[in-house]
């Protein structure tokens, strides 16, 4: 007999509906799964047989053929456990065949029959419903995440038992209703207002907020680098649903929502040791997986210690700075994550961190420093926006009692500069300077005649690349729009380049 259910999986970041055929045959008992399914997916054969006995149902004992289409497509995950269970219930004849072709199931099995929570439920049903599918089952605790994509009807049901009581009609579940999201849009970590002096690096933070751009910090050891990196989701501007749909999906995919989690509404901010390996940071896989720098999506990636990152690792940064997203090819498919991340990078000036330390000495030779930074090469640097000395604190400033700006306050500036380049750049459905391409650099960014002989002049003597030159408009262009300026002026250019000296901040 023949039964036909729907399940999901997951590609990439994105959901794929899954056609469960399963026919049952006379012959030699067995059970075959065929459609390229991975290890997790064979092992359900196990986990299903138990189940259904465990459940108080009647497993055949004949040759049971489950075929997942569309078969080109590698199938991975354990979600796929409660279609193929229902199919082969409904191919048995304990199970209408009808009910179970008009629900996508996506629920891991227990060998008791109860239903298990699995990642990437919600890429999965944004796809469901794309398909026209609008009645979804899936693990309790799944449930508040399932409900995000709106539009469809979700059932949780607890047990195997209780969800075919619920198919055949005999004890009906109602669909889960959304509640109100109270998730707090604000943050409530550390704030700004706990640092003391370092009011030169915390401008360069603030610009760099507005606009999106990327900023690299340099000083010795204690100077408060991590101290600073770690503040700067707190003066981010809150999330669209939209980025929070994107933060979500990834989060979903990764495994990494903890509980029965909503919408994910904080900015993510990652923080990956640098004995971290190229694929980590990139992604990838057999079945690829998102990497360091699409966790980051929408929010921060800081590299702590930049030089001791592997040069392959660092090297595979390029692309997504550059582009906003990853491709990832293997040999059955090509996967594109999206990767639109602030990178805040922190190192020392030289192996021992004292060489710009004015009240300790370098240990270190002329050879150590240059290899040191060399690790780091010229290309990457030029990706990096903004390039900022952090001197020690003295005393006096440690010690200091006089109140410093809060987060909130520096956020609230950042916000209205956000929103003049959203409106800029609506048309394009870019979020931020950073986001521009050289047209509309050319576009946006007009110079005052005096900004634009100082800009050639920099041109010139700094000998900056044709990115290096759209990079210091791109932040003028942000400083100007802290200020609500429409043309970008000599005061804003001068500090833009002020920001673009790495020379003078990394000894070569």
């Amino acid at each position: 007999m023949y039964a036909q259910t729907y399940g999901s999986t997951v590609l990439g970041i994105n959901g794929q509906l899954i056609t469960v055929e399963v026919d049952i045959a006379n012959g030699i008992p067995a059970l075959d799964i065929v459609g390229l399914p991975d290890t997790a997916v064979k092992e359900s054969r196990e986990r299903v047989r138990a189940a259904i006995k465990n459940a108080g149902f009647e497993f055949p004992a004949k040759r049971i053929t489950v075929n997942l289409a569309p078969a080109d497509l590698r199938k991975d995950g354990s979600g796929l456990d409660l279609p193929i269970a229902l199919g082969i219930l409904a191919a048995s004849g304990q199970l209408s065949p009808d009910v179970c072709a008009a629900c996508v199931f996506i629920a891991e099995l227990s060998l008791e029959g109860r239903l298990r929570p699995v990642p990437g439920v919600l890429p999965t049903l944004l796809a469901c419903k794309a398909a026209g599918k609008d009645k979804i089952i899936v693990a309790p605790e799944n449930g508040r995440e399932a409900l995000l994509a709106g539009e469809v009807s979700i059932y949780a049901p607890e047990t195997l038992g209780e969800l075919v009581l619920h198919l055949n009609g005999e004890r009906p579940l109602g669909p889960l209703i959304p509640g109100i999201d109270t998730t707090s849009t604000e943050t409530d970590g550390d704030d700004f207002s706990e640092v003391q002096g370092q009011f030169i690096a915390k401008r360069a933070i603030e610009i760099a907020a507005a606009g999106g751009h990327n900023i690299l910090m340099v000083g010795p050891p204690g100077s408060g680098k991590t101290m600073l990196a770690r503040r700067i989701t707190s003066i981010l501007p809150s999330m669209s649903r939209e980025e929070a749909l994107e933060v979500t999906k990834i989060s979903s995919v990764a495994g990494q929502l903890k509980g029965n989690t909503g919408l994910v509404r904080s900015r993510p901010f990652r923080h990956p040791h640098h004995t971290i390996s190229a694929a980590g940071m990139i992604g990838g896989g057999s079945i690829p997986r998102p990497g360091e720098v699409t966790l980051s999506h929408n929010g921060v990636l800081f590299l702590d210690e930049l030089p001791e990152f592997p040069r392959q690792v660092l090297e595979v940064l390029r692309q997504p700075l550059e582009d906003g997203h990853v491709t990832i090819a293997r040999a059955n498919a090509s996967f594109q994550y999206p990767a639109s991340f602030m990178l805040v990078a922190a190192m020392n000036p030289c192996p021992c961190g004292y060489l710009t330390d004015p009240q300790r000495s370098c240990t270190c030779t002329q050879s150590d420093i240059r290899r040191y930074i060399k690790k780091i090469s010229g290309p990457l640097l030029d990706r990096i926006d903004i390039h900022i000395h952090v001197p020690r604190l003295q005393y006096s400033e440690l010690t200091a009692h006089a109140p410093t700006e809060s987060s909130a306050s520096i956020r609230s500036r950042v916000e209205a500069a956000r929103l003049i380049q959203r409106e800029r750049l609506k048309s394009s459905g870019k979020m931020c300077n950073a986001h521009m391409s050289h047209k509309e650099v050319k576009k946006f960014c007009q110079l005052s005649p005096v900004a634009r002989s100082l800009m050639q002049d920099a041109f010139h003597k700094m000998n900056l690349s044709a990115r290096g030159f759209d990079r210091i408009l791109k932040v003028a262009r942000t400083i100007a729009d802290l200020e609500a300026a429409a043309t970008v002026c000599e005061n804003h250019i001068a500090e833009a380049i002020q920001f673009r000296s790495a020379e003078e901040i990394i000894s070569w």
